[in-house]
């Protein structure tokens, strides 16, 4: 596993709801020096990870795992998002995830790849951590994982849209007070609240979200 790790991925990990295995690409390099990289074709700056390693990899692990589906991790790739995370988490026996480094990876290892994707429009060192985030994703989702299954349903992007807005004690904190509403007992009025604040929120910030959301489901 990779270290350090978010506590509820580590529990999982050690009390066996998810198994993550990482496999070095280095173990699969060429020649004495176990190289996985060149300079590119048609010159450019930084370095190409070569398509024999990566293959090799994939093809050792697909081995030992069959029917694991194979995600390579890409700028160009289909962006992330909870359906795409829901999906996922329903693959069985389990992924199989391509990281790359430096400068890029060589176009003929997308032919091994199910599905490429992209966790954002920002550049990274390499892929591992962006395959962490999907772990994480993921491994959410797993029945047994999180201690309290329901609030799945409450999280953002559960239902399309935002989360609402999450007061504790105490009830006044410098002049800014928790809505009555939540301190009213009134579990119906909470759950309206909630759901008019959560389309709110999402109104401001994530409009996109809006046309396909769905209403909370009902306790």
């Amino acid at each position: 596993m990779f270290a350090p790790w978010p506590g509820m991925v580590e529990r999982a990990h050690a009390a066996g709801l998810i198994r993550i295995e990482a496999h070095p690409l280095r173990a699969h390099g060429l020649g004495a020096y176990r190289q996985v990289d060149d300079t590119p074709y048609g010159g450019g700056s930084g370095m190409v990870l070569r398509p024999e390693p990566l293959f090799a990899a994939v093809e050792t692990v697909s081995a030992a795992h069959p029917g694991l589906w194979r995600v390579m991790l890409t700028p160009d790739g289909e962006p992330l998002n909870q359906s795409i995370v829901r999906g996922l988490a329903e693959r069985r026996p389990g992924l199989l995830m391509i990281a790359g480094r430096y400068e890029g990876i060589d176009d003929r290892v997308r032919t091994i790849a199910d599905q490429e994707l992209s966790i954002g429009d920002y550049v990274l060192s390499g892929g591992e951590l962006a395959a962490m985030v999907i772990i994480e994703a993921v491994a959410r989702l797993i029945p047994g994982v999180l201690g309290n299954p329901e609030s799945l349903n409450e999280e953002s992007f559960s239902q399309g849209l935002l989360e609402y807005p999450h007061f504790t004690r105490p009830e006044d904190f410098r002049g800014m007070r928790v809505p009555e509403v939540l301190l009213s007992g009134d579990h119906q009025k909470i759950r309206a609240w909630r759901e008019a604040e959560s389309r709110a929120r999402t109104a401001n910030r994530r409009p996109d979200l809006l046309p396909a959301a769905k209403p909370r489901p009902k306790p």
